[in-house]
């Protein structure tokens, strides 16, 4: 085992990022809401009175379209990883709504289709399923919107949680991208057959915008700006250490890598360009603040990516993307924190633990794992502690296997004014919704509880 060395050089680089900021989530939301307004003005000013069941049905299925399509958009932006959305409101918040505004477009983009082929079956007096067959040969464009539809319904479907948690990450991933293409091939007929767009070129217009700037996004944002950062920092794999049972360091080089703009409690999502590796791109923490040189991720094997990150050699180029994440200094509001790790969730609290603001006895670590020889990163904790007058404690497993318990008054015990405390946290989905309410029932505001997950 080696120990990269407290540094403070690299503790006032990361404080000089730290900066309390308000999250736009909630702007940002009013702003979604707002457009969806919109939307909705353009149907109503170019919808005449509805009079009988199929024009209604027509009626519904417009509004349906138009909203349909401008959620998609929606969810394309969510997924062009801006860094206002990843590192101020939180990648974890980000997912959850790019899952839910997936939801809303899927189900919003059938009701359309249904909605609109029962209407104009009911126009033509003919069924349905021959008025679809009518629907997709003659009118313009349509080919391509139902092969655009059907691959929705597809990444939907895999994105469904039973399943998707049956599949391997990198399957779902490139599944996943054919959101892109069928965006691509269900645009051009909301032009051709939408009545909104034909009657206005403003809309049209306005709809070219909408679609314009959320392909700038995903263009700058997950393709050039990749591409610089990692032609400009040029990372390498340093070397590998064992930390402990199951948990290996790898030390990532490369240049200027201090000026990657990167936060402790920030995570990158690593690409390593060796046979095996190379396709997938996993979000690892950064286990220590960046280096002028060096980079380091601290990773337990859970499966089959991170169990090979042992075995990478010297010298093994790295693409990586980011930083993301909010679980970072500029969250906190007290000058008391606490902050609790669980297992592998030790990697983002030791960079915290050793960049964030505190006078001596206002920071405490309480790391939570089965055996003392499970505490990876132990050296450099107590190190860090020792030079900053920080607290230190560990809970583990008893000779006979018994789990210690982590209660509201075991807490209160340890820290007193723990109610006036800002509490980070970061360890397995259980465990740490167990901790949430274990704070909450000891008096933390929920508003004081700081953690990133990405169970949806």
């Amino acid at each position: 085992m080696t120990m990269i060395q407290n540094s403070r050089a690299g503790r006032r680089l990361a404080m000089r990022r730290i900066r309390p900021r308000r999250s736009p989530a909630v702007p940002l939301v009013v702003l979604a809401w707002l457009g969806a307004a919109v939307v909705m003005w353009m149907w109503w000013n170019n919808t005449p009175n509805v009079v009988g069941t199929a024009n209604q049905l027509i009626a519904a299925g417009r509004i349906t379209g138009l909203l349909g399509a401008y959620t998609i958009a929606l969810v394309i932006a969510q997924m062009a990883r801006v860094p206002a959305l990843e590192s101020r409101v939180g990648s974890d918040r980000v997912a959850r709504w790019h899952a839910m505004s997936g939801r809303y477009a899927i189900s919003l983009v059938v009701a359309h289709v249904v909605l609109t082929i029962w209407g104009y079956s009911e126009v033509s007096k003919t069924g349905v399923v021959s008025e679809a067959v009518t629907v997709v040969t003659d009118y313009p464009d349509m080919l391509m919107a139902l092969a655009g539809t059907l691959m929705l319904l597809i990444v939907g479907f895999v994105s469904a949680g039973a399943l998707r948690r049956r599949m391997r990450y990198e399957t779902w991933y490139y599944l996943h991208l054919l959101t892109y293409a069928a965006v691509f091939l269900t645009f051009w007929h909301q032009l051709t057959t939408g009545a909104e767009f034909i009657a206005s070129a403003t809309a049209r217009t306005a709809w070219y915008a909408l679609y314009l700037t959320v392909a700038g996004l995903v263009v700058w944002y997950r393709v050039l700006t990749p591409v610089r950062l990692n032609l400009r920092h040029r990372m390498r794999v340093e070397a590998t250490v064992v930390e402990a049972p199951g948990i290996v360091s790898v030390l990532i080089s490369g240049r200027k890598l201090h000026r990657l703009g990167a936060e402790a409690g920030q995570f990158f999502r690593w690409r390593f360009l060796t046979p095996g590796l190379r396709w997938s791109a996993n979000p690892y923490s950064l286990s220590a603040p960046p280096r002028p040189g060096l980079l380091r991720i601290t990773v337990k094997a859970v499966g089959g990516h991170s169990s090979a990150l042992g075995t990478l050699k010297p010298g093994t180029r790295v693409w990586a993307e980011g930083p993301y994440g909010a679980l970072t200094a500029a969250r906190r509001s007290r000058g008391k924190v606490l902050l609790l790790a669980g297992g592998a969730g030790i990697t983002p609290m030791r960079a915290l633990f050793e960049t964030l603001p505190a006078a001596p006895g206002d920071l405490t670590l309480l790391y939570r794992a089965k055996s003392t020889e499970d505490l990876a990163l132990w050296r450099e904790l107590k190190a860090i502690a020792k030079e900053r007058g920080a607290r230190l404690m560990y809970a583990v497993n008893g000779p006979d296997g018994s789990r210690p318990e982590i209660t509201p008054d075991g807490l209160k015990a340890r820290l007193p004014d723990i109610d006036r405390h800002d509490v980070y946290l970061c360890g397995p989905p259980g465990l740490a919704a167990e901790w949430f309410h274990t704070l909450r029932e000891a008096g933390v505001p929920e508003r004081r509880i700081h953690h990133e997950s990405f169970e949806l």
